[in-house]
């Protein structure tokens, strides 16, 4: 069966496109020219004939130097039929369209990014008629990300590192840097984040890290996810605390931002217990130009 991660690693792509390509020359240590122009193309990749092949997510790049298909390929775990679907795929994509085909695989797993990156060799063995040579983006390539500077430069990228490596004893040292950059960013793109991290973490007690820190996150407070943290955080007693920590992330975020915060200010703070205040308060940290401003007129 298809599970949450499998299917977030290559949507994620459907969303974050552009910022993958701008770092795939790091990531895989591959020249490739700067993108000018991203479509999502039809996934099907089935003829007449009564055999369903589908690749994950299929993309047309433009750029100045020529123009590309990339076929993302999310993978659990090896699969022995796969590469005669992957050769099958790169073929045919090239046969209709006339542009060459880039295979892209995705993985949360060491064993399956060494076995997805061997070359498939097709006919002679010292002349091969045809030779498959995936690009993987696994925990080898993607880079752990763990200080909220290099996560709020570049969010979208941090999101993959938490899917990618946010699993075992070394999760939190992942998410938390990331919880924090993604308060500060704007809501829509953070929401967004948010619930792609959420379905794409595979180990259970790293979603909920994930979901506790979300919880204390002003753009949040109305995400269903945060709604389940807060309904199990009111059965559990715990609604003081909460909102303790969402008065101090208010104060967080007015610190991240370089604003002097007076005592004035984080004592008001501080002693609010309306949730709904603290709500309002927390979003307009992330605009104000004064510590003051936070309150209004």
């Amino acid at each position: 069966m298809v599970g949450s991660p499998h299917e977030t690693m290559h949507h994620f792509f459907r969303k974050e496109t552009a910022m993958m390509v701008r770092n795939f020359q790091r990531l895989f240590h591959v020249p490739f020219p700067e993108a000018r122009d991203i479509a999502v193309l039809n996934t099907a990749l089935t003829e007449v004939t009564p055999v369903d092949r589908r690749v994950d997510t299929l993309m047309r790049v433009d750029t100045d130097e020529g123009n590309y298909l990339f076929a993302y390929e999310s993978q659990g775990k090896r699969d022995d039929a796969k590469p005669g679907s992957w050769a099958y795929y790169l073929a045919y994509l090239y046969a209709k369209y006339g542009i060459e085909p880039v295979l892209i695989v995705l993985t949360q797993s060491r064993p399956t990014a060494r076995w997805a990156a061997r070359p498939i060799r097709l006919g002679l063995k010292e002349w091969p008629s045809l030779m498959v040579r995936p690009l993987v983006l696994g925990p080898d390539n993607v880079p752990r990300i763990t200080d909220e500077k290099r996560a709020l430069e570049d969010p979208s990228l941090a999101a993959f590192s938490a899917i990618v490596h946010g699993r075992g004893i070394g999760a939190t040292a992942i998410l938390e840097p990331l919880a924090a950059a993604l308060s500060i960013i704007d809501s829509e793109s953070a929401a967004v984040f948010a619930q792609f991290v959420d379905t794409g973490l595979a180990d259970d007690r790293a979603r909920k890290i994930w979901r506790d820190l979300m919880a204390d996150v002003s753009y949040f407070f109305r995400h269903p996810v945060a709604e389940q943290v807060r309904e199990a955080g009111r059965v559990e007693g715990r609604e003081q605390g909460r909102l303790q920590d969402r008065a101090e992330m208010t104060l967080r975020i007015l610190e991240w931002r370089g604003l002097t915060v007076p005592d004035v200010v984080r004592e008001r703070v501080l002693a609010c217990t309306d949730a709904d205040q603290l709500t309002v308060w927390a979003e307009q940290a992330v605009h104000v130009s004064d510590a003051g401003d936070l309150f209004g007129s």
